[in-house]
């Protein structure tokens, strides 16, 4: 391509039709994946050394195989025993595995919406984009430190640390010497423990002027317990259509809540959010601790869907982690779809609860997670729903 580029105009020409047909080919836009001889649809079949060596890169890495990784498929010996456990473990304790706290955790917890909420100037001025950042950093920096000492899935919810620099530090009331790079400190006090005391889950969970209640306690059912609440019917107004004041002075986000609950039809969802979101409410829009809201004394009483009383983050915390399995399954199903780059359907419903099973004897860390999900026939296996290149007469699209 380039040859007969150039034979039409010189060098520049030559380059760029190179380049245009390397953007243009599928093998750039995407990672294809080889199908043996006579694959039919619906029929699975094991991926190929080399196959499985960049599924395994693209998962801890988000990047291609190292020169190891790609000696180890080229001979055939990725799959030998123990070969894909040492290579994990391996690949686990290089630094390229922040990938897993850049992208997976960061789209498990949808931190890509912190962009979303810009909160108020007027009521909150200190707030800025390179808070906003310092916050989402915070996150992975959890995250990657729990991959980095192979600590339990549930120290996501229960850490007494965070990671902070001075601006930070500021935001949360932490005295804090340690400049504008990442340090871990601890908490002094519960609230602020684990991801639900994280000012970037706090903020992309609120709307610009006020808190929301709703939409904190739809993450946490949808992102944490993989139970999403129904989509609210049509002609239910909202609750900025309920009337904020009355006889002359400002209702909390609470009362606006309870009249706009007062519809049985409103009720049958909100009866399990709101509890949640509520219960999270002494936070407010930038993830600041606060006790009043429109000089009322905040209310954050509720019951969780158990029956439990819960009304602090502490609360919450507790009750979700009485019973943690929805918290696993639904992690490890956010996991083992990052990693397949496919929806997890029914049929994998098997595999995660096997992998949940195999990690509760390690005390859930999370290299078992990671590793039940690299050992599970739905990473090393793919079954073609398209006509093959066979059943399509040979062509390969």
């Amino acid at each position: 391509l380039y040859e007969s580029g150039g034979e039409e105009g010189g060098f520049e020409v030559g380059v760029r039709t190179a380049l245009q047909a390397i953007l243009a080919s599928p093998s750039f836009v995407f990672r294809l994946e080889n199908e043996p001889e006579g694959a039919t649809k619906g029929q699975s079949y094991l991926l190929s050394d080399v196959d499985l060596a960049s599924r395994l890169s693209f998962f801890l890495w988000g990047r291609l195989p190292d020169d190891e990784l790609l000696e180890l498929a080229g001979k055939g010996n990725l799959t030998e025993s123990g070969g894909l456990e040492r290579q994990v473990e391996r690949m686990l304790a290089d630094p390229r595995s922040e990938a897993l706290a850049t992208r997976f955790a960061a789209q498990w917890l949808r931190l890509q919406d912190l962009v979303k909420v810009q909160p108020e100037p007027f009521f909150y001025p200190d707030y800025s984009r390179q808070l906003a950042e310092a916050m989402r950093r915070e996150t992975e920096l959890l995250f990657y430190d729990i991959v980095q000492k192979d600590g339990s899935v549930l120290d996501l919810f229960t850490a007494d640390y965070t990671f902070v620099n001075d601006r930070l530090a500021r935001h949360y009331g932490i005295p804090f010497t340690g400049g504008t790079e990442f340090q871990r400190v601890r908490h002094r006090n519960d609230d602020r423990r684990g991801l639900l005391g994280h000012a970037s889950i706090l903020v992309l969970t609120s709307l610009p002027d006020r808190t929301s209640p709703v939409l904190r306690g739809k993450w946490v059912m949808e992102v944490l317990l993989g139970t999403p609440p129904p989509p609210p019917p049509p002609d239910v107004p909202t609750l900025e259509e309920t009337d904020g004041t009355e006889d002359g002075v400002f209702l909390t986000t609470r009362q606006r809540m309870e009249k706009h609950r007062a519809n049985p039809v409103c009720n049958a969802c909100h009866q399990f959010m709101d509890p949640i979101g509520l219960a999270l409410d002494n936070y407010d829009v930038t993830g600041q601790w606060r006790l009043r809201e429109n000089g009322r004394p905040l209310d954050t009483r509720g019951n969780f869907y158990d029956g439990t009383p819960i009304s602090t983050p502490g609360d919450l915390r507790e009750v979700l982690l009485k019973r943690p399995a929805p918290l696993l399954r639904t992690f490890t199903d956010n996991m083992l779809a990052y990693a397949i780059g496919r929806r997890v359907e029914y049929y994998d419903q098997a595999a995660i609860r096997f992998i949940v099973k195999e990690a509760e004897a390690n005390d859930y860390r999370i290299s078992s997670f990671i590793l039940g999900v690299v050992k599970s026939d739905a990473f090393r296996m793919k079954r073609p729903e398209i006509p093959t290149a066979t059943e399509a007469g040979g062509l390969p699209y």
